[in-house]
């Protein structure tokens, strides 16, 4: 790894301004360090007073232009550090990715995110003590989870230097857990930073007021070509298979990664791909859909299973499992509610994984009807699937492009549905009948 943004595809000028804020961040905290120094205590963020500063200087002065390292957070957008922000995109353009990134290269002792040091290292690999990150199990973030983060991101670094607070899909928080990060933003301690991620800046993706107050990243889908050289160079996979599975992900890079080495997840895309020959009849499209609830169901329960169980071993352990004499029977009856607690917390997991693979499935089979659709416009771009073109191409000229919108319609408005809490059955039914009638 060159650096810590290395695993960001196709975001040059996120990357840029990601780096001009570590700069200046790092700046800030050289500002601060003359004067604790002087004092014979250590230097902020465990800088050196004496030394290693030269390097960063050239860097602020480079990508901030010169002036006052201190006064940099009123420089124009994307330059300088503030401490709070968003990152928006599609699914795979890499939020979480560039979040992380950006947190390592605070960290980062030298400033910069070299990708080496014990910051950028123990950020990346998810264990540095200042750095929380909030990953959504289940259905929402709720307020409870959100104040006592914010409490503990009020304290002062404890070896870094900044508390930086990662929250992924922050678009699921709650109102009442939004209305805690908020007064949290409003006034920030002077050294903790907050990373949110969401699909976008909509009032129902973010609110307008945690909005107003954060600096906005936008990352864009990546480019297939884009996503092929770093399935090559990185993970090793051959050309031909990397550029079909970036093409088939529709620049998504996790799901390219799958496609390309999980033989498993292209059989269930092959199943979902054969779905418009199998719609032949009221019969077969209610099949069809209960074929597709049946694989998320399957796919969601086998990616949760190992988790679930060593969650629930530890809980048991930790309650005294195993042991013997009256004390170890004692904590193991009243052990009933925490046990509840956690089958609760896994069965929102497991709903959460079900509706992501189900999703999923419904990108695929959204990408064969826009195929069929630029087919009947001859549209002069490249089909997402190129395995099933011929069969796209036969739906083009029997639908004309007017069914093949309709059909792309339906299967968007699914995925709508279910985000907005429609039974995952009920809809893929409707999605279903809907695409046989055309």
């Amino acid at each position: 790894m060159t650096d810590v943004f290395a695993d960001l595809v196709g975001q040059d000028e996120a990357v840029v301004t990601l780096r001009r804020a570590a700069a200046s961040a790092a700046a800030l905290l050289r500002a601060a360090a003359p004067a604790v120094s002087r004092t014979g205590a250590p230097a902020a963020g465990g800088a050196d007073p004496d030394g290693g500063h030269d390097d960063l200087d050239a860097l602020a002065e480079q990508l901030d232009g010169p002036g006052d390292a201190g006064d940099r957070t009123g420089a124009e957008p994307g330059a300088g550090m503030t401490h709070a922000w968003i990152f928006t995109g599609p699914p795979g353009s890499g939020r979480s990715v560039a979040a992380r990134a950006f947190a390592a290269a605070l960290q980062c002792v030298h400033g910069t995110g070299c990708g080496h040091c014990p910051g950028c290292h123990t950020t990346l690999a998810g264990t540095h003590a200042d750095v929380r990150l909030v990953v959504p199990e289940g259905l929402s973030i709720g307020v409870n989870e959100m104040r006592a983060l914010v409490l503990r991101a009020a304290s002062t670094p404890s070896g870094g230097r900044w508390q930086i607070v990662i929250i992924e899909d922050a678009d699921r928080l709650t109102e009442a857990a939004g209305n805690a990060l908020l007064k949290a933003i409003e006034e920030p301690p002077p050294r903790t930073v907050f990373l949110l991620c969401a699909p976008s800046t909509h009032p129902d993706d973010i609110s307008v007021t945690i909005r107003s107050r954060c600096r906005l990243v936008p990352l864009r889908q990546p480019p297939a070509g884009a996503v092929a050289e770093v399935l090559v160079r990185r993970d090793g996979i051959a050309p031909d298979v990397a550029e079909w599975a970036a093409a088939a992900a529709q620049g998504h890079v996790g799901r390219a990664r799958r496609l390309a080495r999980d033989p498993e997840a292209r059989q269930r895309r092959d199943a979902v791909l054969a779905v418009p020959r199998r719609l032949t009849g009221v019969g077969a499209a209610f099949d069809a859909a209960s074929a597709l609830i049946e694989a998320a169901e399957a796919e969601a329960a086998a990616s949760v299973a190992e988790v679930d169980e060593a969650e629930r071993a530890a809980l048991q352990t930790a309650l005294g499992a195993g042991g013997t004499g009256r004390g170890a029977a004692g904590a193991m009856r009243g052990a009933a509610g925490q046990l509840k607690d956690l089958e609760k917390r896994q069965k929102s997991r497991a709903t959460r994984a079900q509706r992501d693979a189900l999703d999923r499935a419904l990108v695929d089979l959204a990408g064969f009807y826009r195929d069929a659709l630029t087919m009947a416009l001859r549209a002069p771009v490249a089909p997402v699937h190129t395995d099933t073109a011929a069969l796209a191409g036969a739906g083009a000229q029997k639908w004309d492009a007017e069914g093949a919108l309709r059909r792309l319609e339906a299967v968007l408005e699914c995925r709508a549905a279910i985000e907005a809490n429609v039974k995952p059955r009920i809809a893929v039914e409707a999605m279903m009948l809907a695409l046989w009638k055309g």
